[in-house]
């Protein structure tokens, strides 16, 4: 995040001022009852890059804005009632290491927990997070973005689970020796024989299968062996914008009959076209000053403003946003969209969606588009939950024990 921006303008709908400013007043009425679940948000990440997970030197207590995308005041404004808090590392890291970083992650989640007690409340099941919205704080669980964190161990896995991490998505930018990324090479053409392990397992623990970040061929495959609801924690619309990250709507059609949940992101470069070309040309920029393209340090953000004043870059807003939910639900139906921001896991947002203040100007835009309050309660808060809850109704059939699998054995 750019050290110079603020906090989301209430700039939302389209339409007339008086429609606007009703529109916002109704978007925050009905966040107060049904929430954001929000699929993905990187704050962890972003506290080991900037304070080397010292939550004294960055406390999320105190507004933050020019910092980073997220901290309390903001989710409360932005009517936040569950966070799923990705627990990444990045997928060039690799074996111990990567299941090492991980485990920081999550006790850096778990710090913040104990931490903020009156704010965010531990979540592991459907019930948790009811039973938090309830009590008006902010139902806190994990995912875990990348199968390279568990290092081809399904007793790694289980550990996670263990851990508390409800959700983990199959690949990040990389392939994994099991199943292929969106954004590299086709390597065993989606899931292999252990990828598909790897999914009944997550099924018997309960754990949510993520399909962000993987390639088409991966997610129909997961799609082929998931005995429980899927979901996209943070992606859009391939048709809206023609993105590799995105789901294309063959994918977001099966979903009803696989009960998952896709939920749409706000990251410009994979809602806008026009933003698509500029941060290919930007992260090249960022390579050639030999920084890593996902970096949001102060160093990295002022090599992108350089780049910046030179090249205007395209901005998203939450119209863009909606372009992509207005699709997803006639694909999928609204029974299967979502919401997943994203923020502190990108340098960029749309301009009217800053940060995790700005749901309520996204909430606005959709009423303005004639988006039902109960079509909204499931995008917000029910779909997400309900996703959860069939997954833990899979596991609890499961009529199997811990699978001892390996890779070795599975693949050859």
């Amino acid at each position: 995040m750019s050290p110079a921006s603020g906090p989301s303008p209430e700039v939302p709908a389209s339409g007339a001022p008086a429609e606007a400013r009703e529109a916002l007043a109704e978007a925050r009425a009905l966040l107060a009852d049904f929430p954001v679940v929000d699929g993905h948000n990187d704050l962890p990440w972003a506290l080991r890059q900037h304070a080397g997970y010292d939550l004294d030197r960055l406390d999320v207590a105190a507004d933050q804005t020019g910092r980073l995308h997220t901290d309390l005041p903001r989710l409360r404004s932005g009517g936040v009632g569950a966070q799923f808090w990705s627990v990444y590392v990045r997928s060039d890291m690799a074996g111990d290491d990567a299941v090492s970083a991980t485990l920081e992650q999550i006790d850096c989640v778990d710090r913040l927990l104990a931490r903020h007690p009156a704010d965010l409340a531990p979540a592991l099941t459907a019930d948790d997070m009811e039973a938090a919205r309830a009590a008006g704080r902010i139902a806190s669980l994990k995912g875990a973005e990348g199968g390279h964190s568990i290092n081809n161990s399904l007793a790694t896995l289980r550990a996670l689970y263990t851990l508390g991490v409800r959700y983990m998505t199959l690949t990040h930018n990389d392939n994994i020796a099991w199943a292929d990324s969106a954004t590299d090479e086709p390597g065993v053409g989606g899931l292999s024989a252990f990828g598909r392990e790897v999914v009944r397992e997550m099924n018997r623990l309960g754990m949510l299968v993520d399909l962000s970040h993987v390639a088409a061929t991966t997610m129909r495959d997961a799609l082929d062996t998931s005995e429980a609801p899927v979901i996209f924690s943070h992606s859009s619309a391939r048709a809206v914008c023609d993105h590799p990250r995105n789901i294309p709507d063959d994918v977001l059609e099966r979903l009803p009959a696989n009960g998952g949940v896709a939920m749409a992101t706000f990251v410009p470069k994979f809602v806008l076209p026009a933003a698509v070309e500029w941060t290919h040309r930007a992260d090249e920029n960022m390579r050639a000053h030999g920084l890593h393209h996902l970096d949001t340090s102060a160093q990295a953000m002022a090599v992108h403003a350089a780049f910046e004043e030179s090249h205007p870059r395209p901005t998203a807003t939450a119209a863009t946003v909606a372009d992509h939910l207005d699709h997803m639900r006639e694909v999928a139906g609204i029974a299967h969209v979502g919401i997943g921001g994203d923020f502190d896991g990108t340098a960029f947002t749309p301009s009217d969606l800053a940060d995790v203040a700005g749901y309520p100007n996204l909430i606005a835009e959709l009423l303005t588009r004639r988006w039902s309050r109960a079509d909204i309660a499931r995008l917000t808060w029910q779909n997400a939950v309900r996703v959860l809850r069939d997954a833990e109704s899979v596991a609890r059939a499961a009529n199997r024990p811990p699978s001892l699998a390996t890779l070795a054995s599975l693949d050859d």
